[in-house]
């Protein structure tokens, strides 16, 4: 039986494995899905952007998530603009969603990374 490629909406918060820059371990961590639908599912791919604790932010353009029950986090937490692509298959579960404010956060802090 094909095991069917897990799916993704932009905004979505998932967990990933996140490998420690310098060991062989991962560890589980949350991340926002910042590619569309379109792309997910077409290429088996999502770029995402790193999620972390409100205490570890000091990149330009990070986003403080307002709504922590929507986005399924239970501490206070940045998006951070450390970007990177996986394949759909390595992300665990999904956490949660973006509320729309938060979006709406994000969408300006992207705008402003890429000047456009």
């Amino acid at each position: 039986m094909m095991k069917l490629m897990p799916t993704f909406e932009k905004f979505a918060v998932v967990v990933v494995p996140f490998p420690f820059t310098d060991q062989a371990a991962t560890k589980r961590r949350p991340a926002l899905v910042l590619s569309n639908f379109t792309f997910n599912t077409s290429v088996g791919h999502c770029v995402l952007a790193m999620i972390t604790s409100a205490k570890n932010s000091n990149w330009l353009h990070d986003v403080t998530i307002a709504d922590l029950n929507s986005a399924g986090l239970s501490s206070a937490s940045i998006v951070c603009m450390k970007l990177f692509t996986l394949d759909t298959r390595l992300i665990i579960r999904q956490a949660g969603m973006l509320a729309e404010s938060d979006q709406q956060s994000i969408n300006n802090a992207f705008n402003q990374l890429f000047d456009v």
